[in-house]
C-alpha cells in the first residue's frame, strides 16, 4: 500500500495561484493576438474580396419588404372575408415572417410555411407543382414540402429570392390568389 505525502496548504495555494496566472496570461495573449488578425472573425467577412470566385452573393428580402408582402396578402384575403395565415420565407426556405389572420385555423400556420418553402424551392407556384406529382409522385415525400395550391415564388432577375405561402381559404386557388397579391405589393 502506497502512502501519499501530505502537501502543505502553502504549497497548494502557491501552485493553484501559479496555474490560474498562467491560464489568464495565455488567454490574454490569445485574445490580443486574434484581435489584430484580419483573417479572424466577422471583420474579415465584411472585408472579403467580392471578386473572389469562391464567394457567392445572393439577394434577400428585407424584413420590411417581407412584412409588407405578408400584410398585403393578409389584407387581400380579409377583403374577401377569408381567414388565412401567410408565411414569407427566404431563398433558403427560412421563415422571415408569418402572420396568422384572425380566426385562421390552427393547421394554416404550418401549411403556409410549407407552401412558401415549396414554391421557393422549385421557383414555381405550388399549383403548377401539383401537376408534376402525376409524373413524379415521390416529390411529395421531400421533407418540408406541401404540394397544394397557395404558394408563389418571389423572383429577382428570374431567380427565386423568397416564397409566399397562404393557407386557410376554401381552395388552393384562393390561397394562391392572395399569395400573388403579396408578390404584387413588392413590385409597386
Amino acid at each position: 500500500m502506497q502512502q501519499h505525502k501530505k502537501i502543505s496548504k502553502r504549497t497548494r495555494v502557491i501552485t493553484g495561484g501559479t496555474l490560474v496566472a498562467a491560464v489568464a496570461l495565455g488567454t490574454f495573449g490569445a485574445v490580443a493576438a486574434n484581435a489584430d488578425s484580419p483573417a479572424q472573425g466577422a471583420p474579415a467577412a465584411v472585408r472579403a474580396d467580392v471578386k473572389n470566385p469562391d464567394l457567392v452573393q445572393s439577394t434577400h428580402l428585407s424584413i420590411d419588404a417581407a412584412t409588407e408582402a405578408a400584410q398585403a396578402t393578409l389584407d387581400a384575403a380579409e377583403k374577401d372575408g377569408q381567414r388565412v395565415s401567410v408565411a414569407v420565407v427566404d431563398r433558403n426556405g427560412n421563415t422571415i415572417v408569418t402572420l396568422r389572420g384572425d380566426g385562421a385555423g390552427p393547421q394554416s400556420y404550418e401549411s403556409a410555411e410549407r407552401k412558401a418553402f415549396t414554391a421557393v424551392s422549385w421557383n414555381a407556384p405550388t399549383s403548377e407543382l401539383v401537376k408534376r406529382l402525376e409524373q413524379a409522385p415521390n416529390l411529395k415525400d421531400i421533407p418540408g414540402t406541401l404540394f397544394l395550391g397557395g404558394g408563389t415564388p418571389v423572383t429577382a432577375k428570374g431567380a427565386p429570392i423568397a416564397g409566399i405561402g397562404v393557407a386557410g381559404a376554401p381552395s388552393g386557388d384562393l390561397d394562391e390568389k392572395y399569395a400573388r397579391a403579396g408578390v404584387a405589393a413588392l413590385t409597386r
